[in-house]
């Protein structure tokens, strides 16, 4: 498959300081290290640590859903390798996902008309896991404002989201600096669902990646 036969397929993005890049298979004991063992007690809405030949299968898994979502012509769905490009460590992950979810439960989200209950829907989401050692310089924004740049440029997405919990203060401050408004859920449940960020999608808008 040429490039220009993949309109979805989402290239190696490089910022002032890191290089967000599919995920290779020698990944495999930094990422489990980063997610597994040193991220082992952060809420990021699934099941959480995995064991080392868990991660290693969710790897393979997501080393072959690359080429399998490009051939669906569907977004570029699953995590990406962030590396600092000093020293060419792999800091974290981040990456788009299907956030299923009851939006029509925010205040400010635009309903279905009359809608009996919020009904699930899709929206593509965004997520962002830096090593601890690794946090608070900005590198989580940094990645994120590539992707996002880059979706709004090629995919034509109408708007981005991202969840997290109440107390995520890290997490939500990225959304402020993507520019996110942040909207609440009234409501307690879904427990990952409390806070989400939505960026929507304007015309001419200009990179703000390294910034």
């Amino acid at each position: 498959m040429h490039e220009n036969d993949a309109p979805t397929r989402l290239p190696t993005l490089e910022t002032a300081r890191l290089t967000i890049r599919r995920f290779q298979t020698e990944d495999l004991d930094p990422i489990h290290r980063i997610l597994d063992v040193e991220l082992a007690n952060a809420n990021f809405g699934d099941a959480g640590a995995k064991s080392r030949d868990g991660r290693e299968r969710w790897l393979r898994w997501t080393i072959l859903g690359y080429d399998e979502l490009e051939l669906l012509y569907q977004p570029p769905y699953g995590d990406r390798a962030v590396v600092a490009k000093e020293t060419g460590e792999l800091i974290g992950a981040a990456g788009f996902v299907p956030s299923l979810a009851p939006f029509d439960q925010l205040p400010a989200w635009v309903r279905s008309p009359s809608p009996a209950r919020a009904r699930m829907r899709p929206e593509v989401g965004l997520y962002y896991a830096l090593a601890p050692s690794q946090q608070r310089r900005g590198y989580a924004a940094e990645a994120a404002a590539a992707l996002v740049d880059w979706a709004f440029r090629h995919l034509d997405l109408a708007r981005i989201v991202a969840t997290t919990t109440d107390d995520n203060a890290a997490s939500i401050a990225v959304m402020r600096r993507l520019g996110m408004s942040i909207q609440r859920n009234p409501l307690d449940e879904p427990p990952w669902f409390q806070i989400v960020g939505v960026l929507e999608s304007s015309p001419g808008r200009l990179s703000t990646a390294g910034r």
